[in-house]
C-alpha cells in the first residue's frame, strides 16, 4: 500500500472503515491490518454493551462515554495510548480534580491520546463477565490490555481492591511478574504510592510526587522501550523470553526516571519475629530511594480550561480551580502537608481566567477554589473579590472548601456570599488548645467563633466541623471538647439569628500515615474507639447538633492497607478473589472478609494495626524519599512525646 491515500475497506459486512492519510510514519501492512482489527473489534464491543449489556444495569451513562468535552482521537493517528484509570466509580472519578488535570495534560500533545476508565459496579461487571466482554475505555471501547500505558490513581487505600478487579476485567496480568512487552506498562500514582509496598507486586511503577512532570516522561521512555522491542510484524515475545525482555525494559525505566520505583527489583527483609527489617535492591543499576518529582512554578502548568462534563449527577458538579498546591503549616498528623511540599502557588488572574475559561465550556454554577488551605493563599482577599467581581454578575457561586480557622476566617464570609449554599465547612481537628499545640495546628477556637459569627451574620445557616477521634494522648475531656464546640456555635447561631444553628460534627477515627511524625505511632484498637463514639452521642445534648462517627472496621483496615508492608499484597488479593469490591462505599465493605483474608495471608493484625516502632525500625516506606526527610520527621516525634508526657503530668 502506498502512503498519502485514504483505502476503504469493509470490515465483516458491517461498516466502512477509512484508513486516514494522517496514519503515523512507516506504517506497514502488518500495522493496517492491526488498525482495522482493533477499530472492529471496539466498535464491535461497543455495540455489544451498548445493545445487551447497558439496558439491564444500573446508571447505564456512566459506562458509555461521550460526555460534553471529552476528546477522542484516532488511535491510528498518535504513537502512544495511555488509559488513567480511576479504581472507583465514575460519580467519584469524575469528581477527582487530578484526573482531568492529567487528561488535559496528556490529551494537549499531539503524539499521545489519553482516555478514561472507572470501576464498575457489581451488575456491571457481572454482565461483563457473563458476556466474555472486557472492561474498556469510554472514549473508544478499547480494552485495558491494549494501551501502551495504564495509569492508577490511588487515592485511597480501602480502593485496592477495585485495582485488581479492573486490572483482571481489562485482560491484564494482575501481578507484574506475570506480564510481557505486550501488556501495558501499569503505573500507580496518587498519595498511596507513599507507601507502596502493600500493592506493590501488582504495580510495575509507582511514581511520587507531581504528575504533570513525571507523567509524560514516564509515558515516552516507555514508548520508546516497548517500540525497540517489537518484532518484524509488530508483535512481541511470549512466554519466559517475553518477561525477561520486560524485566530489562523496567530496569531501563528505573535507571534513567529517579522519580520511579519498579518495586520488582527491591526484596523485602524480616526479622525472625515477623517484623520488617530491610528493603534491598536485587541489582545495582537501580535507584537505593526514590526521589519525587516536583513542579518548581507551578504557574508554568496550565490549568485544564474544558473539563468533561459528566453525564451523571456527581460527588461534585463544579469547575475545580488549584490556586496552591501545598500549605505553610506542618500539622503533625497530615500526609499531604509533608508529601506537597514545597509551597507553590498561581497568580490571581491566571486562576480567574481558567475559571471563566471553564465556565464558557461547561456551564457548571459553582466554582471551587482549591489547595489544602486556601483561605492561606496569599492573595486570597484580593482573589475572592476579583472571582465576585467576574462571576457575580453571571451568577456563578465561588466556593472555598478548605479554609483554615484563623483571622481571616471572620473576613470570608462578607467576601463569599451564599449564593444557593448555606453551609461553611472548617477542620478545627481537635478542640483543646493543649492537645492542638500537640498536633501542631495553630488555631485560636476565638477565630473559629468568631468567624461562625460573621458567618451567620452573612446568611451562612449551616456549620459541618471536622474532627479526629484517637489521636495520641487523647483524653476525655478532648471528647468532651467536641461537644462544646459544636454546641458552642450552634447557641451563636441563636444569638445571631434567634434560632440554633445546625451543626454537624464528623468524627473520623485517626490512622498514623506513612511520612508523618505519628507514622511510628499505633493505631487505637477497636474498643477504644467504640467507647469514645458512644461517648460522644451520649454527651451530645442540643437537637441541632448532630454527630457522625466514621465506620470503625473501614477505619481499621485502613490502617492495616496504610501501614502494611508487601506481604499485605497476597491479604489483598484474596480479599477480592473472595468479592471485595467497592469498600469505600459502606453498602458494599465486608469487614469479617477482610480479616480472614489478612488472616489466612499469614499476617497478624494485632502487630499490623497496632503495634507501635521504635525510633530507629526501619518502616517499608523508607525507600520513598520526602522533603526534610526522616530525620525531620524523628525530631517532630520526639518532641511529641515529649508534649504527651508533659500533657499527662499536668492532670
Amino acid at each position: 500500500m502506498t502512503k498519502g491515500y485514504n483505502f476503504r475497506l469493509r470490515v465483516i459486512g458491517i461498516w466502512t472503515l477509512v484508513i486516514p492519510r494522517s496514519f503515523h510514519p512507516g506504517a506497514g501492512l502488518g500495522d493496517i491490518t492491526r488498525f482495522c482489527h482493533n477499530v472492529a473489534m471496539n466498535h464491535a464491543l461497543k455495540d455489544a454493551i451498548v445493545r445487551k449489556i447497558l439496558p439491564r444495569i444500573q446508571t447505564p451513562a456512566q459506562y458509555i462515554g461521550g460526555e460534553l468535552n471529552a476528546v477522542q482521537k484516532d488511535h491510528a493517528t498518535v504513537a502512544g495510548k495511555l488509559c488513567l484509570a480511576f479504581p472507583d466509580a465514575y460519580t467519584i472519578g469524575m469528581s477527582h480534580h487530578g484526573l482531568q488535570v492529567l487528561y488535559s495534560l496528556m490529551n494537549a500533545r499531539e503524539d499521545w491520546l489519553c482516555e478514561r476508565s472507572f470501576a464498575p459496579w457489581r451488575d456491571m461487571e457481572a454482565a461483563l463477565r457473563a458476556a466474555g466482554l472486557p472492561l474498556y475505555s469510554l472514549e473508544s471501547f478499547t480494552p485495558l490490555k491494549d494501551f501502551d500505558v495504564l495509569g492508577f490513581s490511588l487515592q485511597y487505600e480501602i480502593s485496592y481492591t477495585n485495582i485488581l478487579n479492573m486490572l483482571d476485567l481489562g485482560g491484564v496480568p494482575i501481578r507484574s511478574v506475570e506480564r510481557t512487552m505486550a501488556d501495558p506498562l501499569v503505573v500507580a500514582g496518587g498519595p498511596c504510592t507513599q507507601n507502596p509496598e502493600p500493592v506493590a507486586p501488582f504495580f510495575d511503577v509507582a511514581v511520587t510526587g507531581d504528575g504533570e512532570p513525571a507523567l509524560p516522561k514516564l509515558c515516552d521512555e516507555w514508548l520508546r522501550l516497548r517500540n525497540a522491542c517489537r518484532r518484524a510484524d509488530g508483535s512481541f515475545a511470549t512466554g519466559e523470553a517475553g518477561r525477561r525482555e520486560r524485566e530489562e525494559a523496567l530496569a531501563t525505566l528505573a535507571a534513567s526516571l529517579p522519580f520511579a520505583y519498579v518495586p520488582r527489583f527491591y526484596e523485602p527483609e524480616y526479622f525472625p519475629d515477623g517484623r520488617f527489617a530491610a528493603l534491598n535492591r536485587t541489582r545495582s543499576d537501580v535507584p537505593e530511594t526514590i526521589e519525587p518529582a516536583v513542579i518548581d512554578d507551578l504557574e508554568a502548568i496550565p490549568l485544564p480550561t474544558r473539563p468533561i462534563v459528566p453525564l451523571i449527577e456527581c460527588v461534585h458538579d463544579r469547575i475545580a480551580i488549584e490556586i496552591m498546591r501545598g500549605c505553610p503549616w506542618q500539622c503533625r498528623f497530615c500526609q499531604s502537608t509533608v508529601i506537597k511540599r514545597p509551597l507553590r502557588i498561581r497568580n490571581v488572574e491566571t486562576i480567574v481566567q481558567a475559571a471563566l475559561e471553564s465556565f464558557r465550556a461547561t456551564g457548571f454554577h459553582e466554582i471551587s477554589l482549591l489547595s489544602l488551605s486556601t483561605s492561606d493563599y496569599p492573595h486570597f482577599e484580593q482573589l475572592v473579590n476579583r472571582m465576585q467581581e467576574v462571576f457575580g454578575p453571571l451568577n456563578v457561586n465561588v466556593s472555598v472548601p478548605s479554609l483554615r480557622v484563623n483571622e481571616q476566617l471572620k473576613t470570608v464570609a462578607r467576601l463569599i456570599q451564599t449564593g444557593g449554599r448555606n453551609g461553611l465547612t472548617l477542620a478545627p481537628e481537635v478542640a483543646r488548645d493543649d492537645m492542638r499545640e500537640q498536633i501542631r495546628k495553630k488555631i485560636k477556637n476565638e477565630d473559629l467563633f468568631e468567624g461562625c459569627r460573621e458567618a451567620f451574620r452573612n446568611g451562612f445557616q449551616k456549620v459541618k466541623l471536622y474532627f479526629m477521634c484517637g489521636l495520641p494522648g487523647e483524653r476525655p475531656v478532648d471528647l468532651d471538647g467536641i461537644i462544646d464546640m459544636a454546641e458552642r456555635i450552634s447557641q451563636i447561631g441563636r444569638e445571631v439569628t434567634g434560632r440554633y444553628a445546625k451543626v454537624t460534627a464528623s468524627v473520623s477515627n485517626f490512622v498514623p500515615k506513612s511520612h508523618t511524625p505519628y507514622q511510628w505511632n499505633g493505631m487505637q484498637k477497636r474498643e477504644y474507639f467504640q467507647w469514645a463514639h458512644q461517648y460522644l452521642y451520649r454527651r451530645n445534648r442540643l437537637r441541632s447538633v448532630t454527630v457522625k462517627c466514621h465506620d470503625v472496621e473501614t477505619s481499621l483496615i485502613e490502617g492495616g492497607l496504610s501501614r502494611g508492608d508487601r506481604r499485605m499484597a497476597d491479604a489483598i488479593e484474596l480479599a477480592w478473589q473472595r468479592g471485595s469490591r467497592m469498600d469505600s462505599w459502606c453498602e458494599e465493605f465486608n469487614a469479617p472478609r477482610w480479616w480472614d483474608a489478612i488472616r489466612d495471608a499469614g499476617l497478624d493484625a494485632e502487630q499490623l494495626v497496632h503495634r507501635p516502632c521504635e525510633l530507629n525500625d526501619r518502616l517499608p516506606w523508607d525507600h520513598v524519599n520526602v522533603k526534610k526527610g526522616r530525620t525531620f520527621l524523628e525530631k517532630e516525634q520526639t518532641r511529641a512525646v515529649a508534649q504527651l508526657t508533659a500533657m499527662a503530668n499536668a492532670q
